[in-house]
C-alpha cells in the first residue's frame, strides 16, 4: 500500500516548511524511520523522516518550494503499485491552493492552502485604440491626491512602465483599471500622454526570499507591540564587583570562565525566582506564574532571531550557564537545535552590548510578560567620598506588559536584579 509523505508539523509552532534538500532521489528504497528530506522549520532545519517502506516514487516539491503543514510532498509506494490517483490529487491540492479560499473554522483539521503568487501578466489582447486627437481626462484622486487604481492596474502598469498620472480612468469614480492599462499600452505613447518611467537596470536590487524563521519572526512580533500594551522601565548598575569576580574566576582556569552576560543571566534567573509575578505568561483569561526559572537568550543568526532556553536557570551554577549558553548559542547558528530546545521560555533577555549598543528596547515575546534589554558596559565617572572615580556599569531597560506587571511590579524586580548584580558574591549562595 503506498504511503504519503506529508509535510509534517516538526515543531509545535509550525505552520509551514521549506523544503531545502531531498535526501532519497526518485527510485531510491527507503525505510520506515529514514530521512528522507530536510525541511526548514520556522526555527530550524528538521529531517523529515518516511513513515513507511518502499520506493520513493515521486517527489511533488521542489527544493526551495514552501509548503503548508499537512501537504502531501511525496509518494512511497511499491515499484509497480499505481500512484497515478495519488499524483493527480496531490495537483489538483495544488491548483486549487491558488485560487481564493473561505477562512477555516476554528478546529477545521485540513490545513490552510497558501495562495500562490500571481502569474506575470500574459500580452494583453489587441484593443482598440482612444483616437489621438482625444486628450484623456483629468485623473480622480484619492486621499491626498494619489491615483486611484486597482491593485492590477499599478501592478500591470508598472510591468510597463507607465506612469499612471497619464492614464485616463474607466472605472467607477474614475478608476483606473485593467481595460485602461491594456488600452493605452496598445497605443504610442504620444498618443496616450505616456510619461516614460525610469528604466530598472540589472543590479539595482536584489529581492531576498523569506526564510521561515523570518516569517514566524515578523507573524509574532506584529502581534507583540500592537496588542501589548508595553511600558519601559531603565535602570543603570555598577558591574565593578562583576568584573572583579569574572576575573578572578578566570584565575581557577578554564572551568570557571564565564562572561560578563553570563553572570548576569544568572543574576536574572535568581531576581525571577523571587519575582514570580514577572516570571509568568499572559494567557487572555488568566496569568500563569511560573514556579521554575526558563531563560530564554535572544541569539542572532544569518536567518533572524531566534530564542534558545536555559531551563531551571536559577538552579545552575554560573559556569553552567556559560557552557550552555555557549552550546545553544553554536547550534542555533548552525540551525541544529531541536524545537524542545526553543520552547518552553518564561522570560527572555536580550543583549547588543557586545554590538556597542549603550541602550535598548526589546520587544516582548507573546505569551512572555516582560524581556529585559542588557546594553554596552561602559565606564561612567560617579561622585565618590570627596571626589570622582570612573566605574563599569550597564544600562538595562524592562519592556513589561501592563495588562500583567504594574510599573511598581517591575520595579521592585529591577531593585532585585541590580542587588544582585552590585551585590554578585550573592549568586553563588
Amino acid at each position: 500500500m503506498a504511503t504519503k509523505v506529508f509535510m509534517e508539523a516538526l515543531s509545535p509552532t509550525m505552520e509551514e516548511g521549506r523544503l531545502v534538500k531531498w535526501l532519497k532521489n526518485e527510485g531510491d528504497a527507503v525505510k520506515t524511520g529514514e530521512p528522507i528530506a530536510e525541511v526548514e522549520t520556522d526555527k530550524a532545519i528538521m529531517e523529515l523522516v518516511a513513515r513507511g517502506d518502499g520506493i520513493l516514487r515521486k517527489r511533488l516539491v521542489n527544493e526551495g518550494d514552501s509548503r503548508p503543514v499537512g501537504d502531501l510532498v511525496g509518494v512511497i509506494a511499491g515499484a509497480d503499485e499505481n500512484i497515478d490517483a495519488l499524483v493527480a490529487g496531490a495537483a489538483s491540492a495544488s491548483a486549487k491552493a491558488s485560487e481564493p479560499t473561505a477562512k477555516p473554522q476554528p478546529g477545521a483539521q485540513t490545513p490552510t492552502p497558501v495562495a500562490a503568487p500571481p502569474a506575470a501578466p500574459s500580452a494583453p489582447p489587441p484593443v482598440r485604440a482612444p483616437a489621438a486627437a482625444a486628450p484623456p481626462a483629468p485623473v480622480a484622486g484619492g486621499n491626498g491626491g494619489q491615483v486611484r487604481s486597482s491593485p492590477l492596474a499599478r501592478r500591470l502598469a508598472s510591468d510597463r512602465g507607465l506612469d499612471l498620472t497619464q492614464v485616463q480612468g474607466t472605472g467607477p469614480g474614475g478608476r483606473i483599471i485593467k481595460r485602461d492599462i491594456e488600452s493605452v499600452a496598445a497605443v504610442p505613447a504620444a498618443a496616450a500622454r505616456i510619461v516614460p518611467a525610469r528604466p530598472t537596470i540589472a543590479g539595482d536590487f536584489e529581492d531576498v526570499a523569506l526564510t521561515q524563521i523570518r516569517k514566524t519572526i515578523a507573524k509574532r512580533l506584529s502581534e507583540s507591540i500592537g496588542p501589548i500594551p508595553t511600558f519601559y522601565l531603565t535602570a543603570e548598575f555598577d558591574l565593578e564587583r562583576v568584573t572583579e569576580m569574572r576575573a578572578a574566576m578566570l584565575e581557577l582556569g578554564d572551568e570557571y570562565k564565564v562572561s560578563i552576560n553570563d553572570i548576569l543571566m544568572k543574576a536574572v534567573a535568581t531576581a525571577l525566582a523571587e519575582h514570580p509575578e514577572v516570571n509568568a505568561h499572559w494567557l487572555g483569561d488568566r496569568i500563569r506564574m511560573h514556579r521554575r526559572v526558563h531563560l530564554g537568550m535572544a541569539v542572532a543568526t544569518a536567518d533572524g532571531l531566534i530564542v534558545p532556553v536555559i531551563f531551571d536557570a536559577d538552579q545552575k551554577r554560573m559556569s553552567e550557564i556559560s557552557r550552555e549558553a555557549r552550546e545553544l548559542a553554536k547550534r542555533a547558528r548552525e540551525r541544529k537545535l531541536k524545537p524542545e530546545e526553543y520552547t518552553g521560555s518564561t522570560f527572555s533577555i536580550s543583549n547588543l552590548g557586545m554590538f556597542g549598543i549603550d541602550q535598548f528596547t526589546a520587544i516582548i515575546n507573546p505569551p512572555e510578560v516582560a524581556i529585559l534589554a542588557i546594553g554596552a558596559a561602559h565606564d561612567v565617572v560617579v561622585p565618590q567620598d570627596d571626589g570622582f572615580v570612573s566605574r563599569k556599569r550597564v544600562r538595562v531597560t524592562m519592556s513589561c506588559d501592563h495588562r500583567a506587571v504594574d510599573g511598581a511590579v517591575g520595579a521592585a524586580f529591577l531593585q532585585t536584579l541590580r542587588r544582585l548584580v552590585e551585590n554578585p558574591l550573592m549568586l553563588v549562595y
